[in-house]
Formats: structure tokens, C-alpha cells, sequence
């Protein structure tokens, strides 16, 4: 049984950063794709945000190319995801989730997922 719990999410001010944490649990994660995704409003599709593949090449949407780094820690078997120079607009469940396949953009390509942490950026 795979597990993914983020944490990390919580209210930060434009311009400031957060550190999102995807811990994983039955699975080695170095062994499969990492990606996170956000959804804000509620209600519409999960959008892409950053994936990591086998060989720690990283993708990210162009809207936080620059601001966002994501990484693995392998040793700790965690995903993490540094967002900075946050904006309004970056307010979302932040998810983590995990792929057999590839990094790709779309959710459905995606095996497993956590529950999501709120990251909410004030103006």
C-alpha cells in the first residue's frame, strides 16, 4: 500500500516562501516518477506544477519556472517542493502524487496521491 502525506502547507505573504514536504510510504520513491499538482478553486482539474523523474531531470509549468525548485531526498524517502517569490495566484491544495510511467502533466497518468496541503498567499 503506497502512502503520500504532504505537509508544509499553511499562509505566507506575497514574496515570501514555503516548503512543501511529500513523505512516502511503500514504495522506494527514487525508483518512480514524483510530481506535484495544485487545484484552486475547488471543484476544477488538478493542474501541473513540477515532476522529477528517474534521473532528477525536473519540469516545471511555466507559470513557476524560476520560483519553484522540486527535489527528493531519497535517504528520508520525501519529496519536496520550494516555492518562493510566492504570489496570490499560487494559492491552492498543493498534491503530491506518484507515476509507474512517466512525468507527464496530466493527472490521470498518476498512480497514487496524497491528501493535499492548503497554501494560501495573501497580497
Amino acid at each position: 500500500q503506497v502512502q503520500l502525506v504532504e505537509s508544509g502547507g499553511g499562509l505566507a505573504q506575497a514574496g515570501g516562501s514555503l516548503r512543501l514536504s511529500c513523505a512516502a510510504s511503500g514504495r522506494t520513491i527514487s525508483s518512480y516518477i514524483m510530481a506535484w499538482f495544485r487545484r484552486a478553486p475547488a471543484g476544477k482539474e488538478r493542474g501541473f506544477v513540477a515532476g522529477l523523474d528517474l534521473i532528477s531531470n525536473t519540469h516545471y509549468a511555466d507559470s513557476v519556472k524560476g520560483r519553484f525548485t522540486i527535489s527528493r531526498d531519497n535517504a528520508k524517502n520525501t519529496v519536496y517542493l520550494q516555492m518562493n517569490s510566492l504570489k496570490p495566484e499560487d494559492s491552492a491544495v498543493y498534491y503530491c502524487a506518484l507515476s509507474t510511467r512517466s512525468v507527464h502533466t496530466l493527472p490521470q497518468m498518476y498512480d497514487y496521491w496524497g491528501q493535499g496541503t492548503q497554501v494560501t498567499v495573501s497580497s
